[in-house]
């Protein structure tokens, strides 16, 4: 859809006059899953698609909420934009309005709202963080608030976790926020230290396969994989003084992994370990241009997802075999939370046709799911358009 034809939808629903647009991306990380409560490193990079959202400031003392994609609608009044609304969407808009709230700001004048997104929900790329992140700039432009961007991205993750009542990390609304075009963003969630990576591409595409099998982080595995790595950390307390897991290099892990009791959360915690290690590494070798070494790694983040952390599921497992069968697939792995949703692959422009159709066969053969491919292309974060 046009921004031309959301600005009819949006004149529709709430009559004619002026009207703002805006745009948070979704996005795709290309190394470093479960690492981002951790307090380590991952490497995601923001999509052009995202979530829109259309505003129009009323003296109204409500804010409507409306979604192109979601039938619910809710009109809060401007002094309780900080209570949860049921397990509806608008749970996402309102819990970042709450964090401009807890700021001590109050909101004088209402608002119309109007969301649309063309990032597919329940498929791992972040519609939930783009949502928040879209929200937060709307509100700090519209309102001439004036906080910055990784502010933005923290106001998002607390808004998820109080009120989507998922404990994520920082790396979701923190690359939609700070995302930039052709660049992935190497990010240290423990100092919030980032740099913009160019990602260079010669003759490869990065092509993101939707499983349709939706992953749900409020299931609460996402929630259990959390509380398994502070058990991991308050297993090696005694012995090395950590706060998380992020702190230990690979060979410190190594020497304290026996001190890990339960052997679940043992393997957790290796996952984490080595699952930063191989994102520096991965950085490091995108750097040099080395992009079968980076597949190789990529390789290695799926299998021990699979293995050690257990977040990966029939599906997930069953499009990256089908993947690795394709010649010109550099690397493949999920992406995202798991327990459904994407992989992220890197194909040879002159495979990518052979891996939409053999990998799509093969996967719907295996699984009665329908596969979606989206030859992915990256975009800058949240902004103003109109």
């Amino acid at each position: 859809m046009t921004t031309e034809q959301l600005k009819e939808k949006f004149i529709e629903k709430y009559g004619p006059g002026e009207v703002n647009g805006y745009f948070s991306p979704g996005r795709v990380n290309l190394i470093g899953e479960h690492t981002d409560y951790n307090g380590g490193f991952v490497f995601p990079c923001a999509l052009s698609f995202g979530i829109y959202c259309l505003v129009r400031k009323t003296a109204r003392k409500t804010v409507r909420f409306a979604s192109l994609n979601l039938p619910f609608e809710a009109e809060v009044k401007v002094t309780e934009l900080n209570q949860r609304v049921g397990k509806e969407w608008v749970n996402y808009p309102i819990g970042v309005f709450a964090q401009f709230m807890k700021k001590g700001i109050t909101f004088e004048e209402g608002a119309d709202l109007l969301f649309w997104g063309d990032v597919p929900t329940g498929a791992g790329l972040s519609s939930s963080a783009a949502m928040e992140v879209v929200t937060g700039v709307m509100i700090n432009d519209q309102y001439n608030i004036g906080v910055d961007k990784v502010e933005i991205a923290l106001m998002g993750q607390k808004a998820e976790h109080e009120f989507a009542l998922v404990n994520c990390g920082i790396m979701d609304q923190f690359v939609s926020a700070n995302g930039k075009k052709d660049h992935a963003v190497f990010l240290n969630c423990d100092t919030l230290k980032y740099e913009l990576v160019p990602v260079v591409l010669k003759g490869v595409k990065i092509v993101i396969s939707n499983t349709n099998s939706p992953h749900k982080l409020d299931s609460g595995k996402y929630n259990e994989r959390v509380a398994e790595c502070k058990a991991a950390v308050a297993a090696i307390q005694p012995y090395k003084q950590i706060a998380a897991l992020g702190e230990l290099s690979w060979e410190e892990f190594l020497s304290v992994e026996d001190k890990i009791e339960n052997e679940t959360v043992r393997r957790r915690a290796r996952h984490v370990v080595s699952e930063i290690k191989r994102t520096e590494d991965a950085v490091k070798e995108l750097r040099a241009n080395n992009l079968e070494k980076f597949g190789q790694l990529m390789n290695g983040s799926h299998d021990s997802l699979r293995d050690d952390y257990e977040v990966t599921g029939f599906e997930l497992d069953t499009m990256v075999e089908e993947g690795r069968k394709i010649a010109g697939v550099i690397g493949t792995r999920m992406t995202g939370g798991g327990f459904g949703g994407c992989t992220v692959s890197l194909v040879r422009d002159e495979a990518v046709d052979t891996f939409v159709e053999q990998v799509g066969r093969n996967y719907e053969q295996k699984t009665g799911l329908k596969p979606v491919f989206y030859v992915a292309e990256i975009g800058d974060g949240g902004k103003k358009l109109f």
